[in-house]
C-alpha cells in the first residue's frame, strides 16, 4: 500500500447538517469511497446530526440512495458501510437531545473525533458552544469549518474567536475543498520538483495568469444562502484566492503545514489594494438573465428568486497584482461566474513570447506557451508550444498541447477532494487547511472590493445565461491586449 492508502486510526465523524445537500451528494459518498478502498476501520463510525426526525434506519435509507449506483455495484460493502452510520436529531440552538448525544459519542473515547460542520455559519458557535458544554472537545477532538467564514472581516474575527474559545488552532480545521483537487496538488509538483519550471516562474518570463472558476448551474437549493453572499464571497474570497496562492507563493522550506502556509499568507498580503479608488477600472460584476444553457432555455437571476430584487452578483472579473519581486507587473485575471457557457476550474499560465521571431509570417504565427492546469472537469495538464507541422511541403508552425489527463496516463479516477480533505482531518495534518491569519488576510482584501461597490449603488451588470458573462469582462482583459483563454488557443 501507498501512504494515500493506508488505513487511518478508528473515528468518529459526526456531521452537523448530515441531511443537507453537502453532506448527501459529497461528503457521504466520498467516505464509502475511501470504506471501499480499505482506508476507514469497521471501529470507525459516521453519525449524522440534523433537525429532522429520522432514526438510524431511515438515516441508512437516504445514504443508500446518496450512493446510487456505487450502492448497486458493490452491494456487500455498501451494507457493511451502512452499519457504521447512525444519526441524532438535534438543534444547534436547544439543549434538547445533547445528554444522549455526548453519550453516544463518549462510548469510545479512543476514537478520534471529527465534528464536521457542514450547515450555516450562524451555527458554528452554537454547535461548538455545546461541543465544549459537554466535553466533547478534548483529547483528539477536531472541528471542520465550511466556508464562508463570516461575511466580511468582523463577522469572521468573531467566529474564530467564538470557535477559538471551544477549540484551538491545532484542532480547527477550515476547509477548502479547491485545495484538495489532485491538479491543485500537482501544481507544487511541477513548480519545486522540475528544474524546467521554476526558474522561468517569475516576472521576466510569464505574461499574465487566469484563473477561471465557471458554472452551468443557476441557485438551486442555495438561493436563500447564495443571494446573502454572492459571487466574491462565494467563490474569490475563498476558493480563487486560494489558487492564486498557490501558484504565487515562494517556495516552501519544506511541505510541513505551517511552511506552506506561511507562504501562501505572504502572498495575500502582498496582494496590491482594490478598493473605492481603482474597482471601476479593475472589477467586473454581473448578475444573469433569462437565456440557454446546456441546450435549455432557462430563467434569469431574478426569475429564480420568484421575481424579487436583488443586486446579488452572480459573475465576477477582476484584475489582480502582486506587489513583491517575483511578480512585479505581472497581472492575475480571475473570473467566476454561475450560467456560464460550461462548467470548467482552470488555472492558465501564459509565458511572454519569444523575443525575436526569425520565421516568416507565412509559415504561420508564433502563439505563447501557456501551462494549463484544468481542476474540474477532467483534471489534466497542458503545455501549449509550438512545433513544426509535420509532413513535406515546407516549414509550417502549429500550436498545439502535450496533454496528460490524470485518467488517461494513470488508468484511474481521481479521488474527489472531499475524500483526500475528510482524512487528512482524521490524521491530523492541517497542510490543504486554511489558518486563521490566512481567513483573515483574504477578507482585508475583498473587504475593500464590496465596500466600493456597495458605495457605487451600480447595479450590476446583465448577462445572458450561457454567456461568458458582461462584455466589460471581456474589455477588462483585452484592454491589456491580452484574451481569456480558450481550450484551442
Amino acid at each position: 500500500m501507498t501512504p494515500a492508502s493506508l488505513p487511518v486510526d478508528p473515528f468518529d465523524l459526526v456531521i452537523f447538517g448530515g441531511t443537507g445537500d453537502l453532506a448527501v451528494r459529497k461528503l457521504l459518498p466520498a467516505l464509502f469511497h475511501r470504506y471501499v478502498a480499505g482506508q476507514i476501520r469497521p471501529a470507525s463510525r459516521i453519525i449524522g446530526v440534523a433537525r429532522e426526525p429520522l432514526d438510524d434506519d431511515g438515516y441508512r435509507a437516504m445514504v443508500r440512495d446518496a450512493l446510487g449506483k456505487a450502492a448497486t455495484d458493490l452491494p456487500q460493502q455498501c451494507d457493511d458501510f451502512l452499519a457504521l452510520i447512525g444519526y441524532r436529531p438535534l438543534d444547534a440552538r436547544k439543549d434538547e437531545g445533547w445528554d444522549g448525544f455526548a453519550a453516544l459519542v463518549g462510548e469510545r473515547p479512543d476514537n478520534i473525533r471529527v465534528f464536521y460542520l457542514s450547515t450555516s455559519p450562524e451555527l458554528f458557535v452554537d454547535i461548538c458552544e455545546r461541543l465544549g458544554k459537554y466535553g466533547l472537545n478534548q483529547g483528539a477532538s477536531r472541528v471542520v469549518l465550511e466556508k464562508p467564514i463570516g461575511r466580511d472581516l468582523a463577522s469572521a474575527n468573531k467566529i474564530n474567536d467564538d470557535v477559538g474559545r471551544v477549540f484551538a488552532e491545532s484542532q480547527t480545521y477550515r476547509i477548502d475543498h479547491y485545495l484538495g483537487k489532485e491538479t491543485v496538488q500537482n501544481l507544487l509538483a511541477l513548480r519545486f520538483g522540475n528544474a524546467l519550471f521554476e526558474p522561468l516562474w517569475n516576472a521576466s518570463h510569464i505574461d499574465h495568469v487566469q484563473i477561471t472558476v465557471a458554472e452551468t448551474l443557476g441557485l438551486g437549493r442555495r438561493a436563500g444562502y447564495y443571494d446573502r453572499a454572492g459571487a466574491l464571497r462565494d467563490m474569490v474570497q475563498n476558493h480563487m484566492l486560494q489558487l492564486l496562492c498557490m501558484v504565487a507563493m515562494e517556495p516552501p522550506a519544506s511541505l510541513s503545514p505551517d511552511a506552506v502556509r506561511d507562504e501562501k499568507l505572504k502572498v495575500l498580503r502582498a496582494l496590491k489594494p482594490i478598493d473605492g479608488d481603482n474597482a471601476a477600472q479593475l472589477t467586473v460584476r454581473g448578475q444573469y438573465r433569462a437565456g440557454a444553457s446546456e441546450g435549455q432555455s432557462v430563467p434569469g437571476y431574478l426569475d429564480e428568486l420568484d421575481g424579487g430584487k436583488s443586486s446579488t452578483e452572480t459573475f465576477v472579473a477582476l484584475k489582480a497584482e502582486i506587489g513583491n519581486w517575483r511578480w512585479a507587473g505581472v497581472p492575475f485575471y480571475l473570473r467566476t461566474g454561475k450560467r456560464l457557457p460550461e462548467r470548467v476550474s482552470e488555472i492558465v499560465v501564459a509565458f511572454k513570447p519569444v523575443p525575436h521571431s526569425i520565421f516568416e509570417g507565412s509559415v504561420g504565427a508564433l502563439a505563447q506557451n501557456k501551462l494549463v492546469l484544468r481542476l474540474q472537469p477532467d483534471e489534466g495538464v497542458k503545455l501549449w508550444l509550438t512545433i513544426k507541422d509535420p509532413g513535406p511541403g515546407g516549414l509550417r508552425l502549429r500550436h498545439v498541447p502535450l496533454d496528460m489527463s490524470f485518467a488517461e496516463a494513470f488508468g484511474v479516477q481521481q479521488p474527489d477532494a472531499y475524500e483526500r480533505l475528510i482524512l487528512d482531518v482524521v490524521r491530523g495534518n492541517p497542510t490543504l487547511f486554511m489558518r486563521r491569519d490566512e481567513v483573515e488576510a483574504a477578507w482585508r482584501w475583498a473587504g475593500p472590493i464590496l465596500a466600493a461597490w456597495a458605495a457605487s449603488n451600480e447595479p450590476p451588470r446583465p448577462y445572458t445565461a450561457g454567456s461568458w458573462g458582461p462584455s466589460a469582462a471581456v474589455a477588462l482583459i483585452e484592454r491589456d491586449g491580452r484574451t481569456w483563454h480558450e481550450d484551442n488557443d
